[in-house]
């Protein structure tokens, strides 16, 4: 189990990231756009770097749904490879069974 304190700044980032996207991507069009005056470009630059840090996409960090892991992360299903692993041992999952030899 991850600490609390990781898993609450991850919620954070996240609630960050979605409450700045939309300010983000166009500030970020306006300076990627080549047809508007080089000085409009300096000046979204400029405001694209007062945003808050961590409300960049870039700073989140895939965690595990149930024990917030962050390594051996499956993203199609969320969870972690230890958590995969005791929910397939559970039979909670179908279809799955632990291997052995």
């Amino acid at each position: 189990m991850a600490k609390k304190s990781m898993i609450a700044r991850e919620v954070k980032r996240e609630k960050l990231v979605k409450k700045y996207a939309a300010k983000r991507a166009e500030l970020k069009a306006i300076a990627n756009d080549d047809s508007k005056p080089m000085e409009e470009r300096f000046k979204a630059r400029l405001a694209l770097a007062k945003l808050p840090r961590n409300s960049s996409p870039t700073r989140l960090h895939n965690r595990c749904q149930l024990t917030g892991r962050p390594h051996a992360y499956y993203r199609k299903l969320k969870i972690s490879r230890i958590a995969l692993r005791d929910l397939g041992s559970n039979g909670e999952i179908p279809g799955m069974v632990k291997s052995s030899w």
